[in-house]
């Protein structure tokens, strides 16, 4: 997003988050509803109760891809048959591989592009533009937009001025999930600054307990935490700045960025499994492990989005006693909001392809979706109700009180080669500084290299 002026922007979405999950997550989770759409599978477009008006597709077919397995997987699929319920198209859904961009260029040249793709990169969006892959959002898609979304939401996903990503699924990735017990045990208090998290961590790790649990073998997660730290510290003109290379890597700002990430990840024994188990912890296992063991799990604390409500839910921790969760503490003036997304891009232009864009688009189907749980919509028409628990319900209202006042993620909004590819670029250089540290010229300067060649050298 740009910044529009030169204060730092975020302070009221930070207050406003703080108000909003003050007491939230001292609630347990409680039922939001029933998990099924109820309702729903009986309407028609433009019939009473809908929000949006559908054409009748009867005997359309359409192929939709994207990454998400599992839970994510089998409740985006419940929108899909909603979809073909009201509209009579039929629907396929066609698993992707990471990164999606590579996935889908060996679809196109194959002559068998899915008609819609979900995107979890604006860089990628771009580059599907700039291939000419990716079609324009047509008016009632846009007429969703602009009911449903924040200015910022629909900007993000624009190119060139034009809309053609549809954000239908979003991450508020500024949150750092605890371990009840532990932080009783140890008489730990949830952390509002950088120095209250080391004062927290240091409390735990003399009661007995390791203090964080690091997706290291995961290079997206420590991109999360660079700039969970670089926007708080370094502020939201400097992110816009470094997120488009128009600053370097190699500027001041980041060195102490990594600075401050090294005063944590430099203490071995404050990592479960020290730095080199960190390095071979897939993310959900930084969940689980954070919340099995009773009051002596491996690691009292990990950070991430609102997601890791999924991965808890396969432990028996409950979301809200057992599992809670503070904001991304504060490093700099103030604390950050940083978000990421999934947006619906249409690679086959069609009249049910636009259709479904339109559905997506709506607060129909991001509620069916928000019913089953471990799922935050950017749309804010969807009702809160719509969310199963109470954490996961303030933490959906904070995502959409904070307006355009966000930053969307930084490694998302670069080219996929820098900051969206497994064992490269951004993701094997944090992994590398996570390993070493003490190295911070070396890290800056690895990240620049690469960063140049992704951006062609511009900077």
């Amino acid at each position: 997003m740009r910044s529009k002026s030169s204060t730092f922007r975020n302070h009221r979405a930070v207050t406003t988050l703080a108000v909003l999950l003050t007491g939230a997550f001292a609630l347990s989770a409680c039922s939001g509803g029933d998990d099924d759409e109820k309702g729903h599978g009986e309407r028609t477009g433009g019939t009473t109760g809908s929000t949006v008006t559908l054409p009748k597709l009867d005997g359309a077919r359409l192929e939709v891809s994207a990454v998400w397995t599992g839970g994510e997987q089998a409740n985006f699929k419940r929108v899909l048959a909603e979809f073909e319920k009201r509209t009579g198209a039929k629907v396929t859904f066609v698993p992707a591989q990471d990164p999606i961009i590579n996935f889908l260029g060996s679809k196109i040249a194959g002559g068998q592009p899915p008609d819609v793709a979900l995107l979890p990169q604006p860089g990628a969006i771009k580059q599907a533009v700039e291939k000419g892959w990716a079609k324009p959002v047509g008016p009632e898609g846009r007429k969703q937009l602009a009911a449903n979304y924040a200015q910022g939401w629909q900007d993000i996903g624009k190119v060139d001025g034009k809309p053609y990503g549809v954000y239908y699924k979003a991450a508020n990735k500024s949150l750092i999930w605890y371990n009840t017990q532990v932080f009783e045990n140890a008489g730990a208090r949830e952390p509002k600054t950088w120095q209250d998290l080391l004062t927290a961590s240091r409390a735990v790790y003399d009661s007995g307990v390791t203090p964080f649990s690091v997706a290291g073998a995961d290079g997206w997660p420590l991109t999360d935490w660079f700039e969970n730290v670089y926007l708080s510290q370094a502020g939201p003109e400097k992110y816009d700045q470094l997120a488009q290379h128009k600053i370097k890597w190699t500027d001041p700002s980041v060195r102490q960025a990594l600075t401050t990430l090294a005063r944590l990840w430099g203490r071995e024994d404050y990592l479960a499994g020290g730095r080199n188990g960190a390095l071979q912890t897939e993310f959900p296992q930084s969940v689980t492990q954070t919340f099995t063991g009773g009051d002596q799990p491996k690691s009292a604390m990990v950070y991430e989005g609102d997601f890791v409500q999924v991965n808890i839910g396969e432990t028996k921790a409950k979301v809200g006693t057992d599992a809670k969760v503070f904001p991304f503490p504060a490093v700099g003036p103030a604390a950050p909001v940083v978000s990421g997304g999934d947006a619906a891009v249409i690679l086959k232009d069609s009249r049910a392809a636009q259709a479904l864009v339109t559905f997506l688009a709506s607060p129909d189907a991001a509620t069916i979706q928000a019913k089953l749980g471990g799922y935050l919509s950017p749309n804010r028409n969807v009702p809160p109700t719509a969310y199963p628990n109470a954490v996961q319900r303030k933490i959906a209202e904070a995502l959409i009180a904070s307006g355009d006042d966000f930053r969307f993620d930084m490694s998302d909004q670069a080219p996929q080669a820098f900051g969206g590819t497994p064992g490269k670029g951004e993701w094997k250089d944090l992994q590398d500084f996570l390993k070493n540290p003490g190295d911070v010229a070396g890290a800056q300067a690895r990240l620049e290299k690469d960063a140049a060649a992704a951006y062609g050298n511009k900077g």
